[in-house]
């Protein structure tokens, strides 16, 4: 099977279902951003980081799969059968942010991305996961979309954050706090 099609050459693309967009289309743009996520959770899981966390990136990377195929389809005309999200993805994300703050201390100011390369690839995912969940929310006021999708994103990103925290206490690195001038 050869890589290359050509049938994306004039600016279009086919959905799961046959459906021939524009590749500026919002679902796709939404899918793409959920793809450019998963590379970027890639990037973190190869780091020097603990294999729970390694192996928990890789489940992440699974159910980001699944929600680009979730995407990817046409609602109307798709009759593949796509993988769920289930609320036991969503769950997994909060108890792993639960346990990760039983050994981080309050947080009392909003954080600065930085302070340890892999702490920074954590922030730049959870903003690239908050435009996916942006993207996703605005494809869901005209188009069909799972609500599991929106919360896996909102809770992923809030998860990625608290990953920074609990990496930057692994590597002893100085959180980077903000303190406005007043």
């Amino acid at each position: 099977m050869k890589i290359y099609t050509k049938t994306g050459d004039k600016g279009q693309t086919s959905l799961i279902g046959g459906t021939r967009v524009p590749k500026y289309h919002l679902r796709i743009e939404t899918y793409g951003t959920v793809d450019e996520l998963n590379s970027y959770i890639g990037l973190i899981m190869c780091q020097d980081i603990d294999s729970h966390n390694q192996q928990l990136l890789k489940e992440i990377q699974d159910r980001l799969f699944t929600i680009g195929a979730s995407l990817a389809a046409d609602p109307e005309k798709s009759k593949m059968k796509i993988p769920d999200l289930h609320e036991t993805d969503i769950t997994l994300l909060e108890n792993e942010m639960d346990l990760m703050n039983e050994t981080l201390p309050a947080l009392k100011h909003f954080v600065l991305p930085g302070g340890n390369t892999v702490v920074s690839y954590c922030h730049i995912a959870r903003c690239v996961c908050r435009r996916a969940e942006r993207l996703t929310v605005e494809l869901a006021e005209n188009s069909f979309v799972d609500e599991h999708v929106t919360i896996y994103l909102n809770r992923l990103s809030d998860y990625l954050f608290v990953l920074a925290r609990k990496l930057s206490a692994y590597f002893k690195a100085e959180e980077n706090i903000w303190i406005p001038r007043v």
